[in-house]
């Protein structure tokens, strides 16, 4: 099963808006004409859809994401509101994959940048997991592991400890995929039970400079996508960039 993810598209109500390297909506369309040469079985967007919060910048996103071909699902960042997104197109907390579970979290705080889950869902994701032991992939907006940017750090998930303490005592979470730090990375979180892919992607807006301290873009990568081979109980997955 190929399943593909695009993360922070950071739409405004007007198609035109820019973005700080760039023209938002026109790089979504061209990073989306990649991923359907890519064939894929389904396309995760994992939050800040939005920029601006409008409908219209989630209707933007809709028109665009119908051309895909087949089925799509979204989360919310801490720059969307869900409620605009949930009338544009149902927020799905779960999908079934070939012999997979996917599970989609939402780590947003409402008028923060930094992201949460909470004890009420932490203890939901405990009782869904202890009902089902096929291989899990966990999606969310909010990066669960320090990237290596210390003003990214500082606004990743708050919560992240609380998350692995809940994940060590369920081997069947494979992997986890994020967004919000508009770069590729690969980590692991090791665990008495076993360990944990963790994975963020490029944006299809502006990238952020990896490794730096303070914000900053960088303005020699590309937007990109990543794509995640199911295959069995194992996967393989890597990042493709989008000529623009």
């Amino acid at each position: 099963m190929r399943l593909i993810q695009v993360t922070d598209c950071h739409l405004h109500a007007d198609p035109r808006a820019r973005s700080r390297a760039g023209f938002p909506l026109r790089q979504l369309e061209r990073a989306l004409e990649a991923v359907v040469d890519e064939r894929p079985d389904l396309v995760l967007i994992t939050g800040d859809i939005s920029q601006d919060e409008t409908a219209a910048s989630y209707q933007l996103a809709e028109r665009a994401l119908a051309r895909l071909g087949c089925p799509w699902f979204w989360l919310a960042g801490n720059h969307d509101d869900p409620a605009q997104m949930a009338a544009v197109r149902e927020l799905q907390t779960e999908v079934e994959l070939d012999g997979w579970r996917l599970l989609l979290l939402d780590t947003r705080v409402s008028g923060h940048p930094h992201g949460e889950l909470g004890e009420a869902q932490l203890a939901a994701l405990a009782e869904r997991l202890e009902a089902d032991d096929r291989p899990t992939l966990i999606t969310m907006h909010h990066p669960p592991l320090a990237v290596g940017s210390e003003w990214l750090d500082a606004i990743g998930l708050a919560d992240r400890e609380a998350l692995w303490q809940t994940l060590a005592a369920y081997p069947q979470v494979r992997l986890i995929l994020c967004g919000h730090i508009h770069q590729a990375f690969a980590s692991r979180q090791r665990h008495a039970e076993g360990e944990v892919a963790v994975y963020g992607c490029p944006s299809t807006t502006d990238q952020f400079l990896a490794g730096s301290a303070a914000f900053a873009i960088d303005e020699a990568s590309r937007p990109g996508y990543r794509v995640v081979e199911l295959r069995g109980d194992d996967w393989d997955t890597w990042v493709e960039r989008v000529e623009l």
